[in-house]
């Protein structure tokens, strides 16, 4: 049981990226109603949610992503997606994708680094 994430890399301020988290070894009676999240890091700071969605598609975010960051989850999929657009220097950093279901448990992380 993990969670695995992919789409991070190096992008130019106000490009896209769209990073992805599979819920791995999940069944769906867990996976569905749990909530999911990506949080992020970065140097000399604390990690901080920057959005999630409850199984029940409740969504927040984080106010500096407000109108930029997308979540959204495929359950079919068991899979969280986060769909980042105009993305600035200071979204800079270790995403992490993070699920309360079994306990909580988080992703490995994907570097999101934005030049610029």
């Amino acid at each position: 049981v993990q969670l695995v994430e992919s789409g991070g890399g190096l992008v130019q301020a106000e490009g896209s990226l769209r990073l992805s988290c599979k819920a791995s070894g999940f069944i769906t009676s867990v996976f569905n109603p749990a909530t999911m999240a990506w949080y992020r890091q970065t140097p000399g700071k604390q990690r901080e949610l920057v959005a999630s969605i409850s199984g029940a598609r409740v969504i927040n975010y984080h106010d500096s992503v407000k109108g930029r960051f997308t979540i959204s989850r495929d359950n079919a999929k068991k899979t969280v997606y986060l769909q980042m657009n105009n993305l600035q220097s200071e979204d800079t950093g270790v995403y992490y994708c993070y699920t309360d279901a079994r306990n909580g448990l988080w992703g490995q992380g994907t570097q999101v680094t934005v030049q610029g």
